[in-house]
């Protein structure tokens, strides 16, 4: 009893950091609105060690299309434009010497249709990682029937429990591509 319960738990931590991931990543990419999010994957060199962006200086967002980056040592200004410029981003920075600002475009229609394309990829990915979770579960709940002698009821309700969890996950990753859609389509 207490195996079969191990393994549905162990597919519904699987189905959990498949739904993390799918959130991490379906916030780094740009819907046109300012997020600091979007700068997490850049490094600045800071004294000879590629440094997180948000270790060397303070992200805030004064409006909805603006970011604003104030380092806290004025003589990295430029490795953090540099380091911005380098990035997959498609952002100019604007540098006044005292902080840098980004500005986000206005996305035209084919690059969100792109952006929606991108996010149901990554939505795809993550079902795919749940339903390889679900398939795991079944699996070794069938392996318990001969190797542990686990009764043939109780691993049928186990599955049973195993594949509700899994159409709960499957619901929330549908509501994530859903939500980032309508961010993405909303002009």
């Amino acid at each position: 009893m207490a195996d079969t319960k191990q393994h549905v738990q162990g597919a519904e931590e699987k189905m959990n950091f498949a739904i993390e991931y799918l959130d991490e990543q379906l916030s780094h990419i740009r819907a046109g609105k300012a997020n600091p999010r979007l700068l997490d994957s850049i490094k600045v060199p800071y004294y000879g060690a590629p440094t997180p962006l948000n270790n060397v200086a303070s992200v805030t967002i004064p409006d909805a299309r603006t970011i604003m980056i104030t380092p806290w040592e004025k003589k990295i200004i430029r490795d953090i434009e540099k380091a911005i410029l380098d990035s997959d981003l498609g952002i100019t920075p604007d540098n006044n010497g005292e902080v840098i600002r980004l500005v986000m475009p206005p996305l035209t229609e084919e690059r969100r249709r792109s952006l929606v394309k991108q996010s149901k990829q990554e939505s795809e990915n993550a079902k795919i990682s749940i339903r390889n979770a679900r398939r795991d579960a079944i699996d070794a709940l069938k392996k318990s029937i001969k190797a542990e002698g686990v009764p043939e009821d109780v691993e049928k309700d186990a599955e049973a429990e195993v594949q509700k969890i899994h159409d709960k996950y499957i619901k929330k990753v549908d509501e994530l591509f859903a939500a980032k859609e309508k961010e993405i389509m909303t002009v």
